[in-house]
């Protein structure tokens, strides 16, 4: 049996959906500079920002975390996708390059708040941390 492919666009010959990836953070020192950096506490995340002067045209990239408080690992690991979903959407629009953000998961809201509440949230967490550096 074999996976069933994307639809082809009839102008080329590429599949039609294409999706994005983000560089993610994997080291534990780029979580703890960014945890050094500005700050915005939403009801469902807090989002942590550090930007990279060394690497002002780099990727953007991003780091999940959630503690035990959040929950068991079947409540952490369901609050983590839906943070690197909220993030694949909104960062590519609204994140810059050369910078590193950190989503943290909040026990009791990150996984049972409305999606398009957290998408909300993340769009506003980013003009708030972008506002304040300019």
């Amino acid at each position: 049996m074999t996976p069933p492919q994307a639809p082809l666009s009839p102008d080329e010959d590429t599949p039609a959906a294409v999706s994005f990836r983000l560089a993610t953070l994997t080291k534990r020192a780029d979580f703890l500079r960014a945890a050094r950096g500005p700050r915005v506490a939403k009801p469902g995340f807090i989002l942590q920002m550090r930007a990279r002067p060394d690497d002002p045209c780099g990727a953007t990239r991003v780091g999940f975390t959630c503690s035990k408080k959040v929950g068991n690992a079947v409540a952490r690991n369901r609050a983590k996708r839906r943070l690197r979903e909220i993030a694949r959407l909104v960062l590519p629009q609204h994140g810059k390059a050369g910078t590193d953000y950190v989503l943290i998961g909040r026990s009791g809201a990150t996984a049972e708040r409305p999606f398009k509440a957290l998408l909300a949230d993340l769009e506003t967490a980013l003009h708030t941390l972008h506002g304040a550096r300019s």
